[in-house]
């Protein structure tokens, strides 16, 4: 049967979309925080494509910002992608609805086979969906409901699919991620707990757990390179975001860890893996 995180394959590409000057307008996800400052989080979003090319040797492909999708650089809701397959969402905003087109035609490009989400009832945002390399954990939050769950199951039917109670404002990838091929990190906060508790009940497989003093620190990207001999990375919030959680990081030992802000964009409802598409395997070209 193999192991915990052996479908988290080697990757090769990543996907991001450039920030536009529109993102300046979004209100705020948090309150009473400043406004955002645009300039600010084009460079983040810089570093974070230098980061992904640079340091973890990943082919990136950049869609150029549209103004008519404020959120656009949030193209992690748009799509689930399992080797060669990518569900494309359907957002629970349907604002956020036309941000898909774009991320099709580029998964389209790279040769996946795109499965759409025709049925009107279902919502699903790409954050609420967390894999583990065996089984898909899909939250149901304000965000995705229990008809794109189904659909998740439908798409990958060699996976279980489980359904996670998510509650308050966030989404599933929000309060945990994988920190490891056989790690469950998980934020420190009531909701995050109770899913990673839900989880636990949930699978047959066992998986180790790190708790994290912030949420925002589980929303963590573990991937393994497509360069032979060079061990697996996980991007995560590096100090100058999240102080608190870099001591308890350090235990994944098994990781080449790899720090960046996004502070500037977490103002308009960004987490980590929210911001790129990982294609886990080399896609059919």
């Amino acid at each position: 049967m193999g192991t915990p995180g052996e479908g988290l394959g080697r990757c090769s590409h990543a996907l991001i979309r450039g920030v536009p000057e529109s993102l300046a307008s979004v209100e705020g996800a948090g309150a009473g925080l400043p406004a955002l400052d645009l300039a600010k989080a084009q460079r983040e979003h810089g570093v974070l494509g230098g980061k992904l090319r640079q340091r973890l040797g990943l082919q990136l492909l950049e869609l150029p910002p549209e103004e008519s999708l404020p959120l656009g650089p949030l193209l992690g809701d748009t799509a689930v992608i399992q080797g060669d397959t990518a569900l494309i969402t359907r957002p629970w905003s349907p604002a956020r609805r036309p941000e898909v087109d774009g991320v099709r035609k580029a998964l389209q490009d790279l040769g996946l086979r795109i499965v759409e989400m025709a049925d009107e009832n279902a919502t699903l945002d790409g954050t609420d969906v967390l894999f583990t390399g065996r089984e898909f954990f899909v939250g149901l939050s304000k965000w995705t409901n229990h008809r794109g769950a189904e659909i998740v199951a439908d798409t990958f039917r060699d996976f279980a699919v489980s359904t996670v109670p998510v509650s308050g404002p966030s989404h599933l990838r929000g309060l945990c991620g994988m920190g490891g091929p056989r790690t469950v990190v998980a934020g420190s906060s009531e909701a995050a707990q109770k899913a990673v508790r839900a989880m636990a009940v949930l699978t047959d497989h066992p998986y180790a757990s790190l708790t994290l003093p912030d949420d925002a620190a589980a929303d963590c990207l573990f991937l393994r390179p497509g360069l032979p001999g060079v061990p697996p990375f996980l991007l995560h919030r590096g100090g100058g975001d999240l102080p608190n959680s870099q001591e308890a990081l350090q235990k994944l030992s098994d990781v080449t860890l790899v720090p960046v802000s996004c502070s500037e964009l977490e103002k308009v409802g960004a987490g980590l893996s929210s911001l790129c598409l990982v294609l886990s395997t080399r896609p059919h070209s």
